[in-house]
């Protein structure tokens, strides 16, 4: 039987980069999580912080679904250098920085994660620390 987690601690490099995907800045949504979540924000200024650590999550999250990755151990290093407008197409890429085998089973990966505009300009970045089975 095969397995069906398809990333594992030795199919990582170190400096490999690794596609997110793509989501853009949906006007509605903005609209919906500045009224829920950020009241008082103007989203004439584009989609607040919160929200860009969200588009961010949810992309790592289906990104890593199938990775054997048990949990991400932390978010750390955030950098919010622009609110993206709406309608804004924002892409997500992994950096491999890093990683430590953790005895026999498993090992964590440290890597930088980038949200970029449709410019290639630095919308969002962060560190994670992430806990992966090894083969």
């Amino acid at each position: 039987m095969s397995d069906p987690l398809l990333v594992h601690f030795e199919d990582l490099e170190t400096g490999q980069v690794v596609p997110l995907g793509a989501c853009a800045v949906d006007a509605a949504a903005l609209d919906v999580f500045v009224e829920r979540f950020s009241p008082g924000w103007d989203a004439a200024y584009g989609a607040p912080d919160a929200m860009v650590y969200a588009l961010w999550s949810r992309m790592a999250a289906e990104k890593s679904g199938g990775w054997a990755q048990s949990k991400v151990l932390a978010v750390d290093g955030l950098r919010y250098m622009r609110n993206p407008p709406p309608g804004e197409l924002l892409r997500g890429r992994m950096t491999v920085m890093g990683k430590d085998p953790v005895g026999d089973e498993k090992g964590i990966v440290i890597a930088s994660h980038d949200l970029l505009d449709e410019a290639g300009r630095l919308v969002f970045s962060c560190l994670t620390r992430a806990l992966f089975a090894r083969r």
